[in-house]
Parts: structure tokens; C-alpha cells; sequence
């Protein structure tokens, strides 16, 4: 009983196919020894014959005759896998003529004739054998078992550092979790910045900011200024507040720490709550600029909260005439100062300065550039088309007494928005004709058929060639053209 048992143990032990491995070559060699295994594991099928007798193939020729191998070779070519079964058969007669490894005989004796010639057919008989194998049901025999090595090499967590942050930005997914220490981590984030790419660097920051404290990961990016800069974008586009206020608390950048406090005003939509947020942030360590405006911002918003009232009951009540025509589109609360000065000339230009929606209030208030104070007021007015208060805005006094127009932006531009907003003829030629450069306003008299204009340029300049041009583009009878024929008469008399 127990030899019974000892055979069994050494039939297992003894077995001459090898398990399989995920660490087996791939190599052609490799390759090539399964094939060669694959081939000597068939001799157990195929019938074995005495050594001594010639073999033979189905076609009844010596298996070592050249009209053998070339028979052989084009039925390999040709044949069809049409079943399992007949390619088995094409498989045993044809590596029946291969000897057992017990044998005296070497492949080179299967062939007749000298040692070169032999020696090709030998390998040519070979390489068809190996072909006709892979080719045909004897794959049953050894099948494709394993992946090839490069495509389970991605999911190894084997990589360096280096090769990991190549591996990111081939767009490849690995796993950082196998970064345990903090110096492996470190060095994984300098490779990460030496490789220059964005992408990678914040994915490292990501996995740090997860895996470390944040006095270590502080104290590191301290001194690693690129990723830093990073973390702190990230940081902002991702609205993570308290973890870059502590950050920027960390670095003692004390300016940054109070302008994204001040950010938060945004996310308040209350208008009351956000008005006592901004009285906050007046006392926070800004530097002197930033602290005008922050004031500023205050005090804009608070005036908004006035005139927002006063407007809403005035309009609601239809007491206002000019509400009543141009009923208000929007709500003042939380606009710009342009726009603010824009609503106040539109729809308050005639109260006191001491009104807090005076246009004039809100210029001295916040100190508002004549440029844009003029620009402002000039497009409210127009768009109501009160050219008296245009008249009126433009018109200065000297100190003798004596009114001249002015604009600070340039008559080129006040035309301009005149025009836009449907001004008569009229208003338009009285400020083309002050616009200082000649060849400008020609161009704007002739754009905008301002006939006067052009034709008393003309008249200036002494030009008659272009008058009597500038004649046929006037109406035939017209006032323009008996204008033209007096100039051009009084030409020719003096």
C-alpha cells in the first residue's frame, strides 16, 4: 500500500509540464523552448514505430526525399482548418517523423544528403512543423494562457517615482498609494515640478494634501515655490477658503489673508449681511490702496441701499412721471459705480448735491474723473434726448464771465453718442463744427450728412474743385445748394 502511494507521489513530482507563472519570459527564446515543448508533448499521441523502419508519408515517399518536403510544404500553405480533427491528423503525420529524445537520431538524420543541404531542410522542416502547430487544433494541446508581459506591467506597483510621473503624463492610471513616507512623497512632488506639467503637479498635491498633515505639507511647499504657486490656484478655483487662509496664515502673507476674507463678500446675497461683512473687512491688514477701496466698496453699497428704497416706493406709489415713462429694469443694489452714476443721471440729474442719489454727490463722494463724470452724464441725457441738459453739460464759464463749450472726452466722441441716440441734425452739426481737426470733421459732417459743415470747411479752405464735387451730392433747389452757388460766385468775383 504505501508503494502504491510512494508511485503516485513520484508521478506527480515528475511531471514534465511546467505551472504556470506570470513571471515566465517573453522573449522569442521563451517562446520558441514552448513551442519545442509543444512539440515533444505530441509524441505521446502519435504512434512510435521502430527506430530502424523508414517512415513514410501519406503520399507513400520517404519523409527525407526533397519531393516530400516541398509536397509537404505547399499542403501546410494551403490547407484549411475545416476540423479540429483532420488538422490533428496533418499534425501527428507530420511530427511522426521526428525521432524520441531517447534516440540515437538527430534531426539532420531525417534527411538525405550532405551536411549543408541537410541542414537547411532540416530547419526548414522545423520552422514548418512549429507554423503547422500554432496554425492548427493543436493549440488545444498548449494554450495561450497569460497576457504578454507589457500589458500587465500598468498595473505593477513597482514604479519609482521618476517612472510614475512619466507613466501621468502618458495619461496612464497608477495608484500613489504606494508612496508611503514623507520622503517618498517629496520626492515624488520634485519630480512632478521638474517634469513641468500642470496636470501632474496638482494630482500630487492632491494626494498630498490628503496623506499628510498640514504643518508638514506647509512646511515642505514653503520651500517648493512652483508647487506652491499651484496649490494655492487650486485651492482658489475649488473654493477651499479655510484651508488657504491657513495656508497664507502659515506664510505670514497677511495682504492675501485679508483680500480672500474679502472674497467672501460674493458668496453673501443678503444685502444688509453683506453690507455689515464689508464694515469687517475695513479694519483688516490691507495696504493702503486696498483699504480706500474697500471703503469705497462700503460706502457705495450703502448709498445703493438708500436710493434702492426711495426708488422702489417712489415707483410703486407712480408719483414719478419719468419712473412712469421709463419704468427701471433692474435693481441698483450691488452694481458698479459707473453704473450707479449712469442710474443717478437718468433718473436724478436735477436734485441738490446734498442728496445722496445726486450725480454730483456721487462724484465728489468718490472722487470721479471729469472724463468719466462727462462720458456718463452725457449718454444718460442723450438717451432721454434733453438736449438742454447736453447744452448745458458741455458749456463752460470763465472767470470773466464768458461761456465757451468743452469736452473733455473730445467733440469727435460727443458726436458720436449724439448720433447713437437719434440726435436731430441740428444738435449735430453745432458740435461737429467743433471738432478742431479738419479732416475729421469732414469725415463727420460727410458721414452724417451735416451739409453746413462740409460746405463752410470748403468755403475755409477756398477749395472749389470740392465744392462744385460737393454740389452734386446736395438736392437739386435745395438751401445747401443756392449756399454753394454764393460761395462759388463770390470766388470768382474776388
Amino acid at each position: 500500500m504505501s508503494r502504491v502511494r510512494a508511485d503516485e507521489e513520484e508521478y506527480w513530482h515528475s511531471s514534465k509540464f511546467r505551472a504556470f507563472t506570470f513571471d515566465d519570459e517573453d522573449d522569442e527564446l521563451s517562446q520558441l523552448k514552448e513551442s519545442k515543448r509543444a512539440v515533444n508533448s505530441l509524441r505521446d499521441i502519435v504512434d512510435d514505430d521502430d527506430d530502424d523502419l523508414e517512415r513514410v508519408s501519406w503520399s507513400g515517399e520517404p519523409v527525407g526525399s526533397i519531393s516530400w518536403s516541398i509536397k509537404e510544404t505547399a499542403s501546410g500553405s494551403s490547407s484549411s482548418l475545416d476540423g479540429r480533427d483532420s488538422s490533428l491528423q496533418k499534425g501527428s503525420a507530420s511530427y511522426a517523423a521526428l525521432p524520441k529524445q531517447a534516440s540515437s537520431y538527430s534531426l539532420s538524420s531525417l534527411f538525405k544528403g550532405d551536411g549543408r543541404e541537410s541542414g537547411f531542410l532540416c530547419t526548414t522542416h522545423l520552422c514548418l512543423s512549429l507554423s503547422a502547430l500554432t496554425d492548427t487544433g493543436v493549440k488545444n494541446f498548449a494554450p495561450e494562457l497569460r497576457r504578454p508581459k507589457a500589458e500587465y506591467k500598468d498595473y505593477s506597483s513597482d514604479w519609482s517615482p521618476k517612472d510614475t510621473v512619466r507613466r501621468m503624463q502618458r495619461g496612464k492610471v497608477c495608484s500613489l498609494e504606494r508612496f508611503r513616507s514623507l520622503q517618498d512623497k517629496l520626492v515624488l512632488l520634485d519630480e512632478a515640478v521638474a517634469g513641468h506639467d500642470g496636470n501632474v503637479i496638482t494630482a500630487v498635491l492632491i494626494f498630498l494634501k490628503r496623506t499628510l498633515r498640514r504643518e508638514i505639507l506647509f512646511r515642505e511647499l514653503e520651500v517648493r515655490q512652483v508647487a506652491l504657486c499651484h496649490l494655492i490656484h487650486f485651492l482658489r478655483e475649488t473654493g477651499e477658503q479655510k484651508f488657504l487662509l491657513d495656508l497664507l496664515r502659515f506664510l505670514d502673507r497677511t495682504e492675501e489673508v485679508a483680500l480672500s476674507q474679502y472674497r467672501e463678500h460674493l458668496n453673501i446675497q443678503d444685502v444688509e449681511k453683506r453690507r455689515e461683512f464689508l464694515k469687517g473687512c475695513i479694519g483688516l491688514p490691507f495696504s493702503a490702496e486696498d483699504t480706500s477701496h474697500i471703503q469705497d466698496h462700503y460706502t457705495l453699497l450703502e448709498r445703493q441701499i438708500i436710493i434702492e428704497a426711495n426708488d422702489r416706493h417712489l415707483e410703486m406709489a407712480g408719483q414719478s412721471e419719468l419712473f412712469r415713462k421709463y419704468p427701471r429694469k433692474a435693481s441698483i443694489l450691488n452694481m458698479p459705480l459707473v453704473t450707479t452714476l449712469f442710474y443717478s443721471c437718468f433718473y436724478h440729474y436735477t436734485e441738490a448735491e446734498g442728496m445722496f442719489s445726486s450725480p454730483t454727490n456721487l462724484k465728489k463722494t468718490f472722487k470721479i474723473p471729469d472724463k468719466q463724470y462727462v462720458l456718463t452724464a452725457l449718454a444718460a441725457r442723450a438717451k432721454l434726448r434733453a438736449w438742454g441738459d447736453v447744452d448745458a453739460l458741455l458749456t463752460t464759464k470763465n472767470w470773466l464771465g464768458y461761456t465757451k463749450k468743452k469736452a473733455p472726452i473730445g467733440f469727435h466722441r460727443v458726436v458720436e453718442i449724439l448720433q447713437r441716440n437719434n440726435a436731430p441734425v441740428q444738435v449735430l452739426q453745432e458740435y461737429v463744427r467743433l471738432v478742431e481737426d479738419v479732416e475729421t470733421r469732414l469725415n463727420l459732417a460727410t458721414k452724417y450728412k451735416c451739409h453746413d459743415v462740409v460746405i463752410e470747411t470748403y468755403r475755409d479752405l477756398k477749395d472749389r474743385i470740392q465744392l462744385t464735387a460737393y454740389k452734386s451730392k446736395v438736392e437739386r433747389g435745395s438751401a445747401e445748394e443756392e449756399k454753394i452757388n454764393s460761395i462759388l460766385s463770390n470766388m470768382v468775383r474776388n
